[in-house]
């Protein structure tokens, strides 16, 4: 008997989606600190309010802080507060988060992001209850559950020394890692009709007709790089532009920049010739990307096209020929080969899993 849940946009029957609910009621009531992993788009911070409000907490404080948006400074004055005086314009005594937080929960977006000062500060947070506020010498209690996010992987960004291990030790009590979106094929047209509806009742539709067979296609076929917030773009989008309760929706718009208006050639000749940005390392010297990299080694014309079976085949074949060609142009480092293929780094370990090249990397 299938199973389904929906609060807002965590609506899902998949086994993953599921798996992940079961963790999140699992952990939730539990004071300790939860890292929840996931693409961007996936839900996180949804999931980390689901974590508060099932939580012992639920009627106390919830907030919230996106740590890729503020420089060091701000980042820390917004998490721990500054004493008038602390610095040029501080004219007032500020409370931080974690203080207003105290007997609730806070959650920290972008945790990759974090300098290693504010790193530091956190950790005495986790691990004896208390800390100063910019300019200050007293030590404040606190009583915070701390939730954090992250697309990074942060375990690799630990070895690389460009995360603390040990704070990553304390903020990992429970991992919760979200699926994307095309490991959830069976919710996509669930999720959609669930957009689908909102949208519809937003533009003040009587009722929403459903999609078409072809709409149906296009929503199951597409891979989904922005996850669940590109799906409800998507299809908002494409129920604003039908703008009709009584047909259903035939043409799914996916890329919003379409238009007859827009300057192809121009944006293909800006793309085409911007340089390649190799990430330089000042202990060791990478080596400039081969010419021929991410560029077709067959000619059309040159493949025997009575000999193609398989369309998806040869695609997957032509894949497997660029991520083996980034891998070498980079000595092998993951997080370099996915910015040559201008992929993220989870993009690219689903592709090499997908094409099992994580084992050969590993043996």
């Amino acid at each position: 008997m299938s199973r389904k849940f929906q609060q807002d946009n965590l609506v899902g029957q998949s086994n993953s989606f599921l798996n992940v609910l079961d963790q999140v009621s699992q952990v939730a009531p539990l004071d300790k600190p939860v890292l929840i992993i996931g693409e961007r788009g996936t839900g996180k911070e949804l999931i980390a309010a689901r974590l508060h409000f099932l939580s012992q907490r639920w009627d106390q404080q919830y907030l919230t802080l996106n740590c890729a948006s503020l420089n060091e400074n701000l980042l820390e004055s917004e998490l721990f507060g500054h004493e008038s005086g602390a610095f040029t314009g501080a004219s007032k005594r500020h409370e931080g988060r974690f203080e207003r937080a105290h007997g609730g929960t806070l959650f920290l977006d972008e945790l990759a992001n974090t300098p290693s000062l504010v790193q530091e500060k956190l950790l005495r947070v986790i691990e004896y209850g208390e800390f100063e506020r910019v300019g200050g010498s007293r030590a404040i209690k606190t009583d915070v559950r701390l939730v954090c996010a992250t697309n990074e992987d942060l375990p690799l960004l630990a070895e690389q020394g460009e995360f603390r291990a040990d704070l990553l030790d304390r903020l990992a009590f429970d991992v919760i890692t979200l699926p994307p979106m095309r490991e959830r094929r069976d919710d996509i047209l669930l999720l959609a009709e669930h957009f689908a509806i909102n949208m519809a009742r937003e533009l003040g539709f009587e009722l929403f007709s459903g999609f078409s067979e072809k709409a149906k296609r296009i929503l199951l076929d597409y891979h989904w790089p922005g996850n669940v917030r590109e799906l409800k773009n998507v299809v908002e989008r494409s129920v604003y532009r039908t703008n009709n309760a009584y047909v259903p929706v035939h043409d799914i718009l996916l890329d919003p920049f379409d238009s007859p208006y827009r300057p192809q050639q121009r944006i293909k000749a800006i793309r085409t010739t911007q340089p390649t940005v190799i990430e330089t390392d000042s202990t060791a010297q990478t080596p400039t990307a081969p010419a021929a990299l991410l560029m077709p080694t067959t000619k059309p014309e040159q493949f025997n096209f009575n000999q193609v079976q398989d369309f998806k085949t040869l695609s997957q074949d032509f894949e497997v020929s660029l991520i083996k060609q980034a891998l070498a142009a980079s000595q092998y480092n993951q997080k370099r080969t996915a910015e040559l293929l201008n992929l993220t780094y989870h993009q690219l370990r689903g592709y090499m899993k997908k094409y099992q090249l994580l084992e050969s990397q590993q043996a």
